[in-house]
């Protein structure tokens, strides 16, 4: 994979990596590839935070979509994406970056999460936004836009549940309540045990659900029916309590499908499901 094709035939040997094909031509003919830009920005407590910032054609200011990866141990890198490729060539920022947590930067960098789901992780995050937001000018502070899937949904989920600021949020398949996934997600115990600890005050401190009665951002809810990974209970509930507490709010179920319906789901919801990510932003940040 290279920043401007999805993938390539590529020789290693003793001189370095030489592309061999150009699979992305095509690609690239039809629609303008956007290129990432890296950025390092400071979290408060001085820790490096790496990321990129992908910005669409033509001149600013171009409304922000906030992106979180999921995992935590996941990591972008600014190879082509087509999500990101997607949100820019509709005209929106894509603003992307690794918090602690994450892969790639290793272990310790990995393990700083562990207990403090929504503290360092966040505050890594909130501080790479705002260096972007500094570092470019062409991006609109007042047309900002946060979503994510798996662990990025709960992220997303608890930042809208601590922070106003956003036009509009989308929640995936989000990983929101850890006590209600022990017994019911198939990746067992063992996760909320590693990442969150095994009571259930740990378990609370760190529940984005626990927050969803303070959100004032309007937000789309998705979920596949089939997911039991982050099972679909946990954004029916999601869903439920924000529609109680009066946010605007819209919620979406894939039938069918499974957590990787964003990456191997049956074509047409994939491409139903970016379909209808772009309408939400189309209404939300336009």
């Amino acid at each position: 994979v290279t920043p401007q094709s999805p993938g390539e035939v590529a020789l290693v040997g003793p001189e370095g990596v030489t592309i061999l094909t150009d699979f992305g031509r095509d690609l690239r003919e039809v629609s303008p590839v956007t290129l990432p830009r890296e950025l390092t920005a400071t979290s408060p407590d001085g820790y490096p935070v790496h990321g990129w910032v992908l910005t669409p054609e033509g001149p600013g200011p171009h409304p922000v979509i906030l992106m979180i990866h999921g995992g935590p141990h996941s990591q972008y890198t600014g190879s082509f994406f087509d999500e990101f490729q997607a949100m820019t060539g509709a005209g929106y920022a894509v603003v992307a970056c690794n918090p602690r947590g994450s892969a790639g930067y290793g272990r310790d960098h990995g393990r700083a999460l562990i207990g403090r789901f929504g503290d360092v992780d966040a505050a890594d995050v909130m501080a790479f936004l705002e260096a972007a937001l500094a570092a470019h000018p062409d991006l609109d502070r007042d047309r900002m836009g946060i979503m994510g899937g798996s662990y990025g949904g709960y992220l997303t989920a608890w930042i809208i549940g601590h922070d106003h600021r956003w036009r509009g949020a989308i929640v995936e398949r989000g990983y929101l309540d850890p006590a209600s996934f022990i017994g019911s997600s198939d990746i067992g115990w063992y996760y909320p045990d590693c990442y969150n600890g095994t009571t259930r005050e740990q378990l609370e401190a760190q529940s984005a659900m626990r927050w969803a009665e303070q959100v004032t951002t309007p937000t789309l809810v998705i979920h596949a029916e089939q997911d039991l990974r982050a099972p679909m209970t946990q954004g029916l509930e999601y869903h439920a309590r924000l529609t109680r507490a009066g946010v605007d709010t819209e919620l979406l179920i894939f039938p069918g499908e499974n957590h990787e319906l964003s990456r191997s789901g049956t074509p047409w919801h994939r491409r139903q499901r970016l379909e209808t990510i772009l309408d939400f932003w189309s209404r939300h940040l336009a």
